[in-house]
């Protein structure tokens, strides 16, 4: 290639063919190749040779199950197998022909971002019968197929386990009947079944979330937030019911979201006297300055007769004894339609890897398995074992067992239910706990610190304390910007975007004589403080400052908020969510328009600092080819294979490239430099766009999950400080000195953990603002094969088979 005139093989590294250069060259790569660990991963492009994967979705749609058919079929073809589609489900599996069908990597292209799924879904009368499962084998004996991928809920899973169980006994009679030769069946001697969970209900016992749960809380958010405003306008109670006959938890987590004034649902029916519990709730609400009162039902709500309490039963209690204006929205099928969100794209394309994988490793006497998220893991369970679960919380429900079947849901439904109690029904009690709290936001405005702020003041209030917001960070506490905050002030909150509080980026380490004065003048018995990576540092330096000042000796809590997700001591920031779905969102509009443009590629510029987050994930949920980020240095080198690779790519029917790049990933090769080498290098072949996305990044409503985010961690923040508090009283006075009482509240895999800030320090690159462990890092692999590059999928950490029965773990501490 040639910049005029210029050969490109210079600027590309290519000058060892220079003589004179050679020796200098050769003992670079030498170096490289000692500094470099062997391979270990070779053997995964090469474990699919020679087999065949079928992949069909089964029951229900749910928004994502595309995302988790693009990823089977490109890791099987990148592991040497063939793979099918099997268009309508398990019908199209009996019926065979044109429904079975070998799918290639183009036909997978533009998936990402569609709702429902492609490859089409029925529900199945034939398959349960023995005949249509004979007819279903001898399709699949016939191509070769014996490893089998179905997306789907727990009824097309335990269809799949049964037709597993069957497979010998059907080669048997295949045999015999001639439907297949002996050799044929000897080919095909085993099955292998592996699932993954589609379902908008999460109601799937073993997996912390379901593939489509995420974008139907989106679509629930959407209609709230647009009912909300006109609720205020006319004063009006609306009534939303949404899906879940037997689930909950859809109903549960929009209440959560949305500040509900109440929820019902049929894991835990109210008490019998709900009708009068209901009413004085609305009343409280409205004596307490609000205009709306919002009711969320689950479709399957009951009462602990097991009778259904339907939403024309409350509309009508509410209009019969309150007189208020009253309307019912029933949300319907519209809560499984739309565009996945970043979160179902990323979980469908994790659980298609590791559905590939279990597959070709599976053997004749591995259970049939189904992929399931473990916090931030994916991870192997027996698929019966979790059917079974599934079912113990149905059997509870109809044996009225209503307590049981909340903890058979798991921790994290227990944990949402509990928080809910407390914030919709306990009442601040009359005697007040005499502490005050004060809460902050610092660093820059992330989607869902509202949220957080609110949890911490409702929750505080309902400990007893007098509750102070503090208004535009450090600087606002250095010059006495507190005020008392009560539980009409923080109304409305959770919805809403940025920063009520005002929050600046301005570090205490200055003001620490005025911040000691404005906590003693104000009697600040415990500080929440609410941010990104200045929170993290500025709480730092308040630590520091206790040697000197006093009065900073209060227990203190870090809730990390920024879209960097860049803190140390936690998987997910609040804000993060909703950023990402930002860029996603944006990212679809711009392969749409390169799509219809054609032989177009796109250079996007996302926010996170030096934290590469941002950029990884958005290019997993838009399908981008590339994504640069500082954690994973490049050289030109590398651009030169993207460019190459683009231009190969220009050559098949999917004719348009999406290229994300990290603000801080390379001081030189900027997002101008990466335009103009691509302008350049494509000419004839593509042409090339750029777009920095810039604040739109921390701006809009937060997502489903930053709110329920920020509402647990405001309200766990609140728990801890108030027992802090406790243990450093005495004698009326607060002295808390030690490295446990300055913590960070953190999500770990599953868990909200509490970890001194001095331990963090540790882990923590302060140059560039990032912890040194990321766990995202190793998702980027999964990016590049999908993105068709020949990249090394590392299996060193993977999902081993866990029995659902032994992850029995109790929920969190009473918040």
């Amino acid at each position: 290639m040639l910049v005029r005139g210029l050969d490109l093989g210079v600027l590309l590294g290519d000058w060892p063919k220079c003589p004179l250069n050679m020796e200098i060259w050769q003992e670079r790569e030498l170096a490289k190749k000692m500094s470099q660990p062997p391979e270990k991963h070779e053997h995964t492009r090469n474990l699919g040779s020679g087999k065949a994967i079928a992949v069909l979705t089964s029951g229900g749609d749910a928004q994502g199950m595309n995302a988790a058919v693009r990823a089977v079929v490109r890791v099987g073809i990148f592991t040497g197998a063939k793979v099918y589609f099997v268009h309508e489900g398990y019908q199209g599996l009996v019926d065979g022909g044109d429904n079975i069908q070998e799918a290639t990597w183009e036909r997978v292209s533009m998936m990402l971002q569609l709702g429902g799924t492609v490859i089409g879904s029925a529900r199945c009368q034939d398959f349960r019968t023995r005949e249509g499962r004979l007819k279903a084998a001898r399709n699949l004996v016939k191509r070769g197929i014996t490893n089998l991928c179905v997306i789907g809920g727990d009824g097309s899973l335990t269809g799949a386990d049964t037709f597993r169980a069957e497979w010998s006994n059907l080669l048997v009679e295949l045999v015999k009947t001639g439907g297949v030769t002996a050799e044929e069946a000897k080919n095909s001697s085993h099955l292998n079944i592996v699932g993954m969970v589609g379902s908008i209900d999460n109601d799937f016992c073993g997996t912390d979330m379901t593939i489509g749960t995420d974008s139907a809380l989106h679509r629930i958010m959407e209609i709230v937030d647009a009912i909300t405003t006109t609720a205020q306008s006319h004063q009006r109670t609306f009534v939303l019911e949404v899906m879940g006959r037997h689930c909950g938890y859809l109903a549960l987590i929009t209440a959560l979201a949305c500040g509900a004034d109440w929820v019902f649902i049929p894991e835990s029916p109210p008490e019998d006297d709900w009708e009068e519990h209901l009413c004085r709730r609305l009343i409280e609400t409205r004596g307490r300055g609000s205009r709306l009162n919002i009711i969320i039902v689950a479709e399957g709500a009951i009462n602990k007769q097991g009778q259904p309490i339907t939403s024309e039963d409350i509309k009508n209690l509410v209009v019969k004894r309150l007189g208020y204006d009253t309307r019912v929205t029933i949300l319907g099928h519209v809560q499984r339609g739309g565009t996945p969100s970043a979160f179902d794209r990323i979980l469908g394309s994790r659980m298609g890897v590791e559905a590939v994988m279990a597959l070709l490793e599976g053997t004749p006497d591995t259970p049939a398995c189904v992929v399931s998220l473990s916090g931030n893991q994916a991870v192997r369970l027996p698929l019966m074992e979790c059917v079974q679960v599934t079912k113990d919380v149905t059997i509870a429900m109809n044996e009225r067992r209503f307590e049981d079947a909340v903890k058979l849901r798991g921790r994290s439904f227990q944990n949402n239910w509990n928080v809910y109690k407390l914030l919709a029904h306990v009442r601040p009690p009359s005697t007040k706990s005499g502490y005050n709290l004060a809460v902050m936001n610092v660093g820059a405005p992330a989607s869902g610190m509202n949220a957080a702020v609110r949890a911490a003041v409702r929750i505080g209030l309902i400990h007893g304390h007098k509750m102070l917001a503090v208004h535009d960070g450090f600087d606002g506490l250095a010059h006495g910007q507190v005020e008392e905050i009560g539980w009409g002030g923080v109304g409305g909150w959770t919805g809403l975007g940025g920063s009520k509080l005002g929050t600046k980026r301005t570090l205490p380490k200055k003001y620490l004589e005025e911040i000691s004065a404005t906590i003693s003048s104000f009697n600040i018995h415990g500080l929440i403080i609410i941010g990104g990576f200045e929170a993290f540092t500025g709480s730092l330096e308040l630590v520091e400052g206790r040697g000197k000042y006093e009065e900073l000796c209060i227990p203190l809590c870090v809730i990390p908020a920024t879209v960097s997700n860049n803190v140390p001591g936690s998987d997910f920031s609040i804000g993060a969510d909703t950023a990402l779905n930002t860029i996603t969102t944006t990212c679809d509009r711009i392969k749409q328009s390169a799509a219809g443009t054609k032989r177009r590629v796109f250079i996007i510029e996302t926010m996170g600092g030096y934290c590469g987050y941002l950029a990884t994930m958005a290019g997993l949920a838009s399908g981008a080819d590339a994504a640069y980020i500082f954690e994973d240095p490049f050289t030109i080198r590398d651009l030169q294979v993207n460019v190459e690779h683009l231009c190969e790519k220009m050559k098949t029917t999917v004719k348009r490239g999406l290229v994300l790049r990290n603000e801080k990933c390379n001081e030189n090769y900027t997002t101008d430099f990466i335009f103009n080498l691509y302008s350049e290098e494509g000419k004839g072949i593509f042409e090339s766009r750029k777009n920095v996305l810039g604040h739109m990044q921390q701006g809009g409503t937060p997502t489903p999950f930053d709110r329920n985010f920020g509402t647990k961690m405001g309200a766990k923040s609140v728990a801890w400080l108030t027992g802090k508090i406790k243990e450093y009283s005495r004698h009326g006075r607060i002295f808390a000195n030690t490295a446990d009482s300055a913590c960070l509240l953190g999500m770990r895999r599953r868990s909200l953990v509490f970890q001194p800030l001095a331990e963090l320090e540790e882990e923590t690159d302060f140059e560039h603002r990032l912890p040194k462990q990321q766990w995202w890092l190793k998702l980027r692999p999964i990016l590049k094969i999908l993105a068709k590059y020949k990249a090394d999928l590392d299996t060193s950490e993977k999902a081993h088979l866990e029995h659902i029965t032994h992850k029995g773990v109790p929920a969190e501490a009473n918040i």
